[in-house]
């Protein structure tokens, strides 16, 4: 009778574990304290934190912010890592998988992104973000008119988006398809006139098509948007060699160099023309220098199978 009223009037709770109480506790801590030294900028005590809370309590903002204090950290097996979790908390979350191939591509594990695209499309069919990154991953996969077909159905979803008709303008320009890269070209440019990228694409395209003063203006354009802009330097300095102008293209170089002494492509440049002038000394010089900065960069893979030394280097025509 007495276990009767007992259970009668009790709440019928159990009590609550004290070791759970203090995982809770300790949990909010260590979460509160990782994303704040997150805000500040300190980003290892911040892996410190949220980790050991992770290890509480799987927690998707939690995860999250593991993944960008990883990633901000170069340390992006870890942040693959973290992300994987997060998709495994929800594997039908969108936002989840499209995080997750963000590091794929970083990563350079382009298929693994297309199969986590096409989940993510296999739920929502119309989601515009999935396709764009779909379309990035098949183009580093070589897929080219997969990711043309993906970046026009994402337009269709989408028609301001402005990264799809640049990307899309790229693919376009990279198959000689000038017009129709062009007009992708030019309504990105239209959508968003302070991006540098669709001057960048319509100066190649104009230099492509022999519009040398426009695409001039283009690179210089760039650059008035963004002065760090190396890509665009260089193909303003590229249009002075189409006009056999080297004397003037290497006096640009030297001053590219001489700010960015660790400038690359500079280097390669400067070789070439030094080669087209007959500077064989200097040409070698600068692509020693080139080869130093980047010993796996376009340089060592032209060479590759080619040369033994650097004495026979431009018998094979290099350059």
């Amino acid at each position: 009778m007495a276990n009767f009223f007992t259970s009668l009037f009790s709440s019928g709770k159990k009590e609550e574990d004290p070791q759970a109480r203090t995982d809770e506790k300790n949990f909010d801590i260590l979460k509160y304290d990782g994303l704040r030294a997150q805000k500040i900028g300190k980003h290892d005590y911040a892996i410190k934190c949220l980790t050991e809370a992770s290890l509480l309590k799987d927690d998707a903002e939690v995860l999250a912010a593991l993944i960008t204090s990883y990633s901000l950290t170069n340390q992006m097996e870890e942040a693959l890592d973290a992300a994987n979790r997060l998709v495994d908390l929800d594997p039908d979350s969108a936002p989840a998988r499209l995080t997750r191939v963000q590091l794929l591509f970083l990563l350079d594990r382009d298929q693994e992104a297309i199969a986590d695209c096409q989940r993510v499309l296999e739920r929502e069919p119309d989601n515009h973000l999935a396709l764009y990154q779909m379309a990035k991953a098949k183009r580093a996969t070589h897929d080219l008119l997969g990711a043309l077909a993906d970046l026009t159905r994402a337009l269709a979803l989408k028609e301001d988006f402005t990264n799809a008709y640049l990307l899309r303008a790229e693919l376009l320009l990279s198959m000689r398809q000038l017009p129709d890269a062009a007009a992708d070209a030019e309504k990105a440019i239209q959508l968003q006139p302070d991006e540098e990228r669709g001057y960048l694409l319509r100066g190649q395209i104009h230099r492509l098509q022999g519009h040398a003063d426009l695409a001039s203006s283009d690179f210089h354009h760039t650059l008035e948007l963004n002065p760090f802009n190396e890509e665009a330097r260089l193909l303003a300095i590229q249009l002075l060699v189409d006009q056999a102008s080297y004397d003037e293209a290497i006096a640009q170089l030297d001053e590219a160099i001489d700010e960015n002494p660790t400038f690359t492509k500079a280097y390669e440049l400067r070789g070439q023309i030094k080669n087209q002038k007959g500077d064989k000394a200097g040409a070698l010089a600068d692509l020693k220098k080139a080869l130093e900065l980047d010993p796996a960069g376009d340089i060592a893979q032209k060479m590759n199978g080619q040369h033994t030394n650097f004495d026979n280097l431009y018998k094979g025509g290099i350059f």
